[in-house]
């Protein structure tokens, strides 16, 4: 007993597909976001991709969401940039206003960031991520025009008190 009937197989293989839409183009930033179990390779994986999509010329933004903050270390020869969190607590300690030079680094042609959060068990990693993100949205993240943002999100949003 066939599952599939040939003649509807055969009816469905002659449709002729939608036509290509044609006029200006448009250029949309494709935001690509990962996601797993700690320790598998996410940030490995993004920071590599992140590298080889801007030597072949694209403008690339890797964010880190993690609260552990090392997306981007490898980037950087194993050193932590200062988050987006750790940054606007000190520049609002200071009376003064978080600027995209202080939060966004650049290397090998990617540019990259860490939101940050807070420590192991202190506190909600999902509100950091929350916090990170209005404050792209403040510095005009959208303006930006990058043709890629990775995102690098931990697997497990978790609150811990």
């Amino acid at each position: 007993m066939s599952m599939f009937d040939p003649g509807e197989l055969r009816e469905e293989a002659s449709f002729e597909p939608d036509p290509v839409p044609t006029g200006p183009v448009t250029k949309e930033t494709q935001i690509i976001a990962i996601y797993g179990k700690g320790g598998s390779g996410k940030s490995f994986a993004l920071a590599n991709l992140s590298y080889m999509m801007a030597q072949q010329g694209k403008r690339v933004l890797l964010i880190g969401c993690d609260p552990k903050s090392d997306t981007t270390s490898l980037l950087f020869g194993g050193r932590s940039t200062p988050t987006i969190i750790e940054t606007s607590a000190a520049k609002k300690l200071a009376g003064e206003e978080v600027g995209i030079e202080d939060v966004c680094f650049q290397r090998d042609g990617v540019f990259a960031m860490e939101l940050g959060g807070p420590e192991v068990g202190r506190g909600c990693g999902g509100r950091g991520i929350i916090h990170g993100f209005e404050t792209l949205e403040k510095l005009g993240f959208h303006e930006w025009g990058f043709d890629y943002v990775l995102l690098d999100f931990l697997g497990d949003v978790v609150c811990g008190g």
